[in-house]
């Protein structure tokens, strides 16, 4: 389930991103949840173990973040090879004005 190696030559991605951020939100939100469910007090019993959960969530973000750049990275690569070889199906359009995109106007009363 590893990136394969061409992955590796792209920019790691930040440190703090959305899906680190939520992932570890939701890791922290388990904790508390669980500390709930056992009759606990959800925020002072088991720091540890929330600490845990935020971090492992972070972790995944991180690395599904890097799975994502990764994909939009190869699709780019992809559509940009796919217009180099068949340059007859993106040709330029003509520059149209806004008066002729537009119809006539008519009111009507």
């Amino acid at each position: 389930m590893g990136l394969p190696d061409e992955a590796k030559r792209l920019p790691p991605p930040g440190i703090i991103n959305v899906n680190s951020v939520w992932l570890g939100l939701s890791g922290w939100c388990t904790a508390m949840l669980e500390n709930s469910f056992n009759r606990r007090p959800a925020l002072k019993s088991g720091v540890h173990r929330q600490l845990l959960y935020a971090t492992i969530g972070w972790f995944l973000g991180y690395h599904l973040r890097k799975r994502e750049l990764y994909t939009y990275a190869r699709l780019d690569r992809d559509m940009s090879e796919y217009i180099r070889m068949h340059p007859e199906e993106f040709r330029e359009k003509e520059k149209k004005t806004m008066a002729e995109v537009l119809e006539d106007f008519h009111p009507i009363r």
